[in-house]
């Protein structure tokens, strides 16, 4: 029955299966947001935590998105699996460098998949994805610009305070 399905859909399975790693990764990212929410919430930082709120939200956006895709071409979508999440971090610092390594490591996901549609001369799904690569190098962008608060104001004194109010503005003023 596979075969027959997949002889409806000119999506080639390593494409199929790349996506739904890739919808498992924002899946991951999205529950990882979540988490860090939490754990800013937990510690004071409230404009922090609406700030990894809204990115757990766009997390899962962008996995629907590539779970539609997949549907829309014919393919198989799959449901991921999350494992559990880190639920804890040493500073306020620490949390947002583990959010930009997270973004690094989506990004590098994306260009793995882009290259192999080009191997596959699979264009829809090229074009398909151009978005995310859009997408990555502003979440990217506001990662470094969450980073960099840290080391233009300090976190002595009313430092962190500082930052969790600049964190609000941040993607904003784009």
């Amino acid at each position: 029955m596979r075969d027959l399905l997949r002889q409806r859909t000119s999506l080639k399975e390593e494409i199929e299966i790349l996506l739904n790693s890739q919808v498992k990764m924002e899946a991951e990212a999205s529950a990882k947001y979540l988490a860090m929410a939490s754990w800013c919430d937990r510690n004071g930082f409230r404009n922090s935590a609406k700030y990894f709120m809204k990115q757990s939200g766009e997390e899962r956006e962008h996995m629907v998105k590539i779970f539609n895709y997949l549907m829309f071409v014919g393919g198989t979508a799959v449901s991921p699996e999350v494992p559990a999440v880190k639920q804890e971090f040493a500073t306020l610092r620490n949390v947002f460098e583990t959010a930009l390594q997270s973004e690094i490591a989506v990004t590098q996901s994306i260009n793995r998949i882009v290259t192999q549609t080009r191997k596959e001369e699979d264009y829809a799904t090229e074009n398909f994805l151009q978005w995310f690569v859009s997408e990555q190098t502003e979440e990217e962008d506001n990662a470094r610009r969450a980073i960099e608060l840290f080391d233009v104001i300090g976190e002595e004194g009313q430092g962190l305070y500082m930052i969790d109010k600049a964190i609000a503005k941040i993607g904003s003023d784009d």
